[in-house]
């Protein structure tokens, strides 16, 4: 890479790590460390969702979804922005209710602490497995920058991840996402303006269109077919209210705003933010086409970046590179964050009985340098994956996000559920799924059901399953439970 590239990107971590750390200011407790004190501005917390659920994902991945298909990956946004309007307006009221540290207390107040940790302790797995995707795609744009191996890469981005995580907690975290996810942004919208001159103008996307690229529905009812309306919008929205209502990763932003109307103005605001980012990638990677930057034998998740690498200006291109990189580290910084504060409040304040904020504190950092150890090593599992990673991390999160969807839904829908019953509900969930969503990323999986099945339909089936699994639980031992009541 040329020598003005590279320096653009040296000094954008070291900007980056110093606008963090200034942010971040003194940590007092884990209120500080993990919830920023209940202090942050719910346009920022916004910026921060969405930045943290795309981040190099979107960067890296959905240009090459467009660039190798068409348009209607977009539908999955719109059902996005539905999924969270019901987590805005049913399940959010919930968690302003006392104070929360954790997005499974509010399971705790409604069936007991065995409820809280299975949940918690599934939220600890699926997010570990989907971060461990983020980092993988990380490494594939570093690898072409600097031709380091994917195993350099993703060693070299656990490492300097734990900075700014370490030392600013989700304060520093938030403040980073804000500015990574401008910065990136204006790397797409650039990379857009280039391609499209190097196609030959705008009039260019006319042979997208006679071609079928610019596609964006597609209403075919179809549980096969990758990317339909009907998959888009029920799989979407149902997708979205299990990681914006049950996942802590985005929770944990929530519950940082300074009441209920700022989080759900924030909540809701990443929804439609959110579309407008999905439709401008996707655009890159139509224009990237037009431009011809797909060649014979690359993975879809290079196309863009090498195109960065290859075609933008001097100077341009380092900052662009970084922004994927920096935007990705600080989601990741995210993740190992909100598994931390899952892990001291779910598990260590329950089975250990402290309450001591220095102390807390305390566990609270070695728990996030613990996770970020983890993350790093489980990343290099996924180096020889050639699905697209925005696609494959939605999978692997699909896995659990149906049972966990499914478990607040009977908490607040059927009153005759116990604690035993949402347990038995969920175990039962992730066992009939794994076979379907491990089958369909895992080569060699023992096991394969419904492999037919389209991964937008996981979260849908898993919660039903749940819901069912739950009901009927419920009806068995009723009699005598009542029994003994008496």
């Amino acid at each position: 890479m040329r020598p003005l590239d590279l320096a653009v990107i040296a000094a954008y971590f070291a900007a980056v790590i110093a606008t963090g750390l200034l942010f971040a200011g003194r940590q007092r407790d884990t209120s500080d460390y993990f919830l920023g004190r209940h202090g942050l501005p719910w346009w920022a917390i916004m910026l921060s969702i969405v930045a943290t659920e795309t981040s190099a994902l979107t960067v890296i991945s959905i240009p090459g979804i467009a660039a190798r298909g068409d348009l209607t990956f977009l539908q999955l946004a719109f059902g996005y922005l539905v999924g969270r309007i019901g987590v805005a307006a049913l399940l959010l009221p919930g968690y302003f209710q006392g104070t929360q540290e954790t997005a499974y207390q509010r399971l705790e107040h409604r069936f007991g602490t065995a409820a809280r940790r299975t949940a918690s302790g599934i939220f600890l797995v699926t997010r570990a497995l989907a971060d461990c995707v983020r980092i993988f795609a990380t490494a594939i744009p570093l690898a072409i920058i600097t031709h380091w191996s994917l195993a350099l890469g993703i060693l070299a981005i656990g490492i300097v991840t734990c900075v700014y995580t370490w030392i600013g907690g989700l304060r520093a975290v938030v403040w980073v996402d804000v500015i990574q996810l401008g910065v990136y942004l204006l790397g797409g919208i650039a990379t857009l303006i280039v391609a499209t001159g190097l196609a030959g103008g705008w009039h260019a996307f006319g042979a997208a269109w006679d071609a079928g690229k610019l596609a964006v529905f597609d209403f075919r009812l179809s549980f096969a077919v990758l990317y339909t309306f009907w998959g888009g919008v029920i799989g979407g929205a149902l997708l979205a209210a299990a990681s914006h209502g049950t996942d802590h990763l985005i929770v944990q932003r929530l519950l940082a705003a300074r009441g209920l109307r700022d989080a759900r103005k924030a909540l809701i605001g990443s929804g439609a933010f959110i579309i407008g980012q999905f439709a401008l990638f996707l655009l890159v990677g139509t224009a990237l086409w037009l431009a011809g930057a797909d060649h014979v034998g690359m993975r879809s998740d290079a196309i863009y970046p090498t195109f960065v690498v290859t075609q933008l200006p001097a100077g341009l291109a380092g900052l662009v590179v970084a922004s994927i990189l920096a935007a990705a580290m600080s989601s990741h910084a995210s993740a190992v964050n909100s598994l931390a504060s899952a892990s001291t409040h779910d598990f260590y304040v329950a089975l250990t009985g402290h309450h001591d904020a220095a102390r807390l504190l305390g566990v609270g950092r070695w728990l996030t340098l613990a996770w970020a150890a983890i993350l790093t090593a489980g990343a290099m599992a996924f180096r020889r994956q050639d699905t697209p990673v925005v696609q494959l991390a939605l999978t692997i999160a699909s896995l659990t996000y149906g049972g966990l969807l499914g478990t607040y839904l009977l908490g607040g829908l059927w009153p005759r559920a116990r604690e035993r019953d949402v347990i038995l509900a969920v175990v039962i969930s992730v066992a009939v799924m794994a076979p379907i969503v491990l089958g369909a990323v895992i080569p060699r999986f023992p096991v394969r059901w419904l492999p037919g099945l389209a991964w937008p339909w996981y979260v849908p089936l898993g919660t039903g399953i749940t819901v069912l699994a739950g009901m009927a639980s419920s009806a068995v031992g009723r009699s005598s439970d009542q029994a003994v009541s008496t």
